[in-house]
């Protein structure tokens, strides 16, 4: 039995894989880099004082690590379920995991201003672009198969993140709940799965 080799101009994607593990796993401790530290308090604080320095950075980490999480395990079984792609697919994953190395920058931003507009908004439309490429990444991985809930998986957040980022224009502090729809997506694909038999 000999080792089937991938075609001629297709890159075999478990080298992607290692990659990727490195930056979703930098860019995730990352997150926590914007917390505030002991410094910040001049003498040792009281719950209050410890609820006032610390809810809003870690709301936004809590929100960011499980999108970062999420968007981690559909990385790796994309990457299974289309083990070759092109060079274009490949190019496309790096802008992917790109959007993953900036998410510690706007999550730091959201983390101190979650309630302004322009910082919420600007959170939102990059957590849009890590779906937005997820999606297509996942849309040109399944071309030729039909896999209702693969598909409804990835695109889901998606839609609640452009949705989310709508809110956010509107009422800032609404759209951080908006964003957590997104955890629904297994549940979307399992309706689709459904609808589809």
């Amino acid at each position: 039995m000999g080792v089937t080799l991938p075609q001629v101009g297709l890159f075999e994607m478990r080298r992607l894989e290692m990659l990727s593990n490195t930056i979703f796993g930098v860019a995730m401790t990352l997150l926590a880099y914007d917390l505030p530290k002991a410094s910040s308090f001049t003498q040792a604080p009281t719950w209050i004082g410890l609820i006032n320095v610390y809810a809003h950075p870690v709301i936004a980490l809590t929100i960011s690590f499980i999108v970062a999480g999420l968007f981690w395990f559909s990385h790796h079984r994309r990457l299974a379920v289309a083990p070759e792609g092109g060079r274009g697919v490949v190019f496309l994953n790096l802008f992917f995991l790109l959007a993953i190395i900036i998410l510690p920058v706007t999550n730091g931003l959201y983390g101190v201003y979650r309630l302004d507009g322009v910082i919420a908004v600007l959170y939102g439309f990059h957590l849009t672009v890590i779906a937005a490429l997820n999606a297509l990444l996942w849309i040109l991985a399944l071309r030729g198969q039909s896999n209702p809930q693969l598909l409804a998986t990835a695109v889901f957040p998606l839609f609640v993140f452009v949705l989310g980022t709508a809110m956010a224009f509107i009422e800032p502090k609404v759209a951080q709940f908006t964003w957590c729809l997104a955890f629904g997506a297994p549940l979307a694909g399992w309706l689709a799965a459904r609808r589809a038999t």
